[in-house]
């Protein structure tokens, strides 16, 4: 007979964890997306108290705000579909010093980073991120907000280049008792686009991150997925032979999960291997991760 396999004893650490949502989706949509990778993170970390935190984007949707909506069909009623929600709106506008060329503008933006700002005090402090598509592109934003000196960054509220005037530093984020967060996990993420978002990642991102990329994503370009990449000082990168989606197949999971052990070593090792390492300019791959692959 097998000795009895041995469970740990005393009390779990806990690990609280912020999820946000897609465009079009809400939290418990993500929830239900995200039950996979909450049940892999259960079995792999059983010394910690897993929570996960699934708030939804204050903006309600109306159905032309949906990509691929083709007008309401004859058999369409208004209980039919599920509630849509998102962080922002996206709006193309004129640029304003660069005649014929289009800026982009995140309407609702500070709404969204408020209705963040409002879980991280009620539900947290967080020890780290997970987004997926427009709630990625949120995830780097929170990530870069609760690094030290980041106010100071937005100080600055024009761009001398573009003679833009930037995205303030949202009011919500001045006061939240939580620390920088110890990982990010960014899925089909992007970068916010212009000189109105650039103190979002200037300075860098120094977060670890573990981007996920599918080769055949026709939602979110690659070259805006490696924007957001560039601008993280301590990125690393996994791809998947898959479209616009959270992968939660075996080799993915094990990635997500080698990736977030790792950091919450590094931070309870008060990360000083990794510090070093950033500051001799080496590299870090996902080849040197502990996953089988």
């Amino acid at each position: 007979m097998s000795p009895p396999i041995k469970t740990p004893s005393g009390p779990k650490t806990s690990l609280n964890i912020l999820m946000l949502h897609g465009y079009t989706q809400s939290g418990p949509l993500f929830q239900s997306k995200t039950r996979a990778l909450h049940k892999a993170l259960t079995k792999a970390l059983p010394t910690h108290s897993i929570h996960l935190s699934y708030p939804t984007g204050p903006i309600r949707l109306n159905p032309s705000d949906i990509p691929g909506y083709n007008g309401p069909s004859t058999m369409e009623t208004e209980g039919d579909t599920e509630p849509a929600y998102g962080w922002w709106r996206r709006k193309d506008m004129p640029h304003p010093s660069r005649k014929g060329e289009t800026a982009i503008l995140y309407t609702g933006l500070q709404d969204g980073l408020t209705r963040i700002a409002e879980t991280i005090t009620e539900e947290g402090p967080f020890d780290g991120v997970i987004g997926f598509s427009q709630g990625a592109c949120a995830a780097g934003m929170v990530a870069s907000l609760l690094e030290p000196g980041r106010q100071d960054a937005f100080s600055s509220r024009t761009s001398q280049k573009d003679e833009v005037e930037t995205e303030a530093f949202p009011a919500s984020f001045t006061s939240l008792r939580q620390p920088p967060l110890k990982f990010a996990l960014i899925y089909s993420g992007f970068v916010a686009p212009g000189a109105r978002y650039m103190h979002f990642y200037d300075p860098a991102l120094q977060t670890p991150t573990l981007h996920f990329l599918g080769t055949l994503d026709g939602v979110v370009e690659e070259a805006r997925s490696k924007g957001l990449i560039e601008v993280c000082e301590r990125a690393k990168v996994v791809t998947h032979p898959g479209g616009h989606f959270l992968p939660s197949q075996r080799p993915w999971l094990d990635a997500a999960i080698g990736f977030i052990k790792e950091c919450l070593k590094q931070a309870a090792m008060g990360d000083s291997r990794e510090e070093k390492a950033y500051i001799n300019g080496e590299e870090d791959n996902v080849e040197n991760m502990d996953v089988p692959f």
